[in-house]
């Protein structure tokens, strides 16, 4: 493969770094968003939505402004696949995620449900105690699947899309709502924006995900996503996890804790609770997906 050519090339490359290298250990981009956006968010916040719809903006622009430099003088050097190996490399997750599920699935095999419960901040925000094994292995299920479009799939579709910027935009949007977009009574409305443009940015790449997973679980996973994708509080984030339990032949959603706040969810799927040997399993079927998504770029550009 030449990594010098174009985008679709540059992107496959990434996907190949990612899964060799996991996200960078120092220095990681992403990290340095962040610091950029608390800095920011110092200056901007209010309890109010137009200060958060202004917050966004100036994020997300900034990110594509960096993005439409970096096309422009890669592609006047002629490395603009190189440029954009690198840069989704720099934005993918997929490899870190499964990583972090494979960590999850080792402490629960010994049987350390304690230390399970200290690492699933790693995968999302739930309040660990009082989780049993089953329950741990649940929320690790579904973060695995949810992620697998926001980590991989996602970045992917709108490298396809816009190239860089794509790539860098998409990433800012997502880092924000999981930065502010969360419901708290101090983001309640400054956070607003972010959740919704991160809803939007979701919005075909849970459902190329989805069908991905579909044709790597087969027809039961079809089925599944059909019947219950759209229970979700999520406009997303079901459509994922639907097609998971169904390819898995597992049942997803119920009780979490986020915050002291307990939302109950509809469950999706036909199948048994999740355990411990579920995720391993979620684990090969995103890196199934995330490969999928690859091949498709490579074919389709």
């Amino acid at each position: 493969m030449n990594l010098m050519r174009g985008s679709a090339e540059g992107l496959v490359g990434g996907v190949v770094l990612d899964a060799f290298l996991g996200d960078p250990r120092r220095w990681h981009p992403v990290a340095g968003f962040g610091r950029v956006a608390s800095a920011v968010e110092k200056t901007l916040y209010g309890d109010v939505r137009w200060r958060g719809v202004v917050y966004a903006g100036v994020l997300v622009g900034g990110a594509g402004a960096v993005g439409v430099a970096l096309e422009r003088v890669s592609r006047r050097f002629g490395v603009h696949g190189l440029a954009t190996a690198a840069v989704t490399w720099a934005v993918l997750g997929g490899t870190s995620l499964g990583r972090e599920g494979l960590v999850m699935a080792r402490v629960l095999e010994r049987g350390d449900v304690e230390a399970a419960r200290a690492r699933l901040s790693h995968l999302c925000a739930r309040d660990p105690e009082g989780m049993d094994a089953k329950g741990l292995s649940r929320a690790v299920v579904e973060s695995v699947a949810e992620n697998t479009s926001d980590a991989s799939v996602a970045p992917l579709v709108w490298g396809a899309v816009a190239g860089i910027p794509g790539l860098l935009m998409y990433r800012a949007i997502n880092t924000l709502d999981a930065m502010v977009g969360y419901r708290s009574p101090r983001y309640e409305r400054f956070g607003w924006a972010a959740a919704r443009l991160d809803d939007a940015a979701n919005w075909v790449p849970a459902r190329v995900t989805a069908g991905l997973v579909v044709a790597c679980g087969g027809p039961r996973a079809w089925r599944v996503f059909r019947r219950d994708g759209g229970k979700h509080p999520s406009p997303n984030a079901g459509r994922v996890e639907a097609a998971f339990a169904g390819a898995l032949d597992v049942r997803l959603g119920g009780v979490n804790a986020y915050g002291g706040r307990v939302e109950r969810r509809p469950e999706m799927g036909d199948g048994r609770v999740p355990e411990v040997r579920d995720i391993r399993k979620a684990v090969r079927l995103s890196a199934a997906v995330t490969f999928a998504a690859a091949v498709a770029i490579g074919v389709l550009r």
